[in-house]
């Protein structure tokens, strides 16, 4: 079709060891404090967007795994805000409509940070879409007017989001704190606990803590910019230990924190708690069996049900196996992502779970920020929808 522009790109997950939760300023979505997460590989867990832009197009269209949904105002947010930066060469496709197509291959607004993927991806697109010079245009700044935490999945590795000080947002940004190469032993393991959608969403609870609970404003005050600082010293020193330790007390405080929230907001279930249950039981196990580490498997829960589990590649296939021992399942594609080689386990200190207690495992590991996909639109040549 003439004047017709079409670009495909995939944004990562991103999970967070140390959480962002509470909002200063909800319209510019500025965060109360400071955040650090690790980008998961795109090759395992990611959102792909297509945007389409012509002529042609009466009115800007949206559909999210195979549906159409209207477009809302943070997705409108983004869209303006890219047009703002649109390069000289294509300031006529400024008036153009558009038609974007987003699918994740995870569980949708089910705790598994997919807004920050779906929101990364929609601004690396549109930044390939409008020719956006990301040397000069922060693309985190972008994202996080989506959502807060998509500054994050801009970057691949280690990212640090710096709340920032101006009341307009304009120091409100993810940083790279470290590449995915600096710790290429490093792995995770999602447990899909559920693919419900949460009874209350992420805007909702944070909106609702902010307002009631107390611990919040003390950890934000208090404790986050010291586990800032000990996180990145565990990141750059490779401290498995110093990171799982503040990994494990960080989510144990933000789900506290839902806790003291009021009414309480109640993202995990009792699968969740026998998976923080099974990776103590398995540290202390390590230690008994003459690990050097304290540490060898440290969980983080979003605002969900689902787990990941953070280790290291050299325990990875005795984890796994003893996971599937615990939590079996009848599934073909129980264990997805990395190859991995999962053995009967003949350790019989964990206990048994009733099979299907996990709907799947997907199994991944550090990786890059968002990329370009050259062909596999989810549009076809003309920009009209796949049936």
């Amino acid at each position: 079709m003439e004047g017709l522009v079409m670009k495909t790109c995939e944004g990562p997950v991103n999970i967070a060891v140390i959480k962002y939760w509470g909002k200063r300023n909800d319209e510019l979505i500025l965060p109360m404090n400071d955040s650090l997460s690790v980008t998961l590989h795109v090759d395992h867990l990611r959102s792909r967007t297509t945007i389409a832009c012509s002529p042609v197009f009466k009115e800007d269209e949206f559909w999210l795994n195979g549906k159409p949904f209207p477009i809302n105002e943070r997705m409108r947010t983004c869209i303006e805000e890219a047009k703002k930066h649109i390069s000289e060469e294509k300031k006529e496709l400024s008036k153009y409509k558009l038609r974007i197509c987003s699918e994740n291959n995870f569980a949708t607004a089910a705790g598994l940070a997919s807004s920050a993927a779906g929101f990364a991806c929609l601004v690396y697109c549109l930044a390939q879409v409008y020719g956006i010079d990301e040397k000069v245009v922060d693309l985190t700044i972008l994202a996080r007017r989506g959502s807060g935490s998509a500054c994050r999945s801009i970057y691949g590795g280690f990212v640090w989001w710096q709340k920032g000080t101006s009341d307009d947002g304009h120091d409100s940004k993810a940083v790279q704190v470290a590449s995915e190469a600096r710790w290429p032993e490093l792995r995770a393991v999602i447990l899909v606990v559920s693919h419900k959608q949460k009874d209350v969403s992420s805007k909702d609870g944070m909106k609702r803590s902010r307002e009631t609970s107390q611990l919040l404003h003390f950890r934000s005050k208090q404790i986050v910019q010291q586990r800032i600082e000990s996180m990145i010293k565990a990141i750059n020193a490779k401290d498995f230990d110093a990171f799982a330790e503040i990994t494990m007390k960080e989510s144990n405080q933000f789900h506290a924190v839902a806790l003291d929230t009021f009414p309480p907001c109640f993202y995990m279930n009792d699968v969740s708690r026998n998976v923080i249950d099974l990776v103590n039981k398995y540290n202390a196990y390590k230690v008994d069996m003459g690990s050097s580490t304290r540490y060898s498997a440290a969980y983080t829960f979003d605002a969900g049900p689902n787990a990941c589990i953070y280790l290291q590649d050299k325990d990875l296939s005795e984890f796994l196996s003893i996971i599937v021992s615990s939590f079996p399942s009848i599934e073909k594609e129980y264990v997805r992502g990395l190859p991995v080689e999962v053995v009967s386990s003949s350790v019989d200190i964990f206990p048994k779970h009733a099979p299907g207690a996990l709907d799947y495992i997907i199994c991944t590991k550090v990786g890059p920020g968002p990329r370009v996909i050259e062909s596999d639109h989810l549009l076809n040549p003309d920009g009209s929808f796949k049936v």
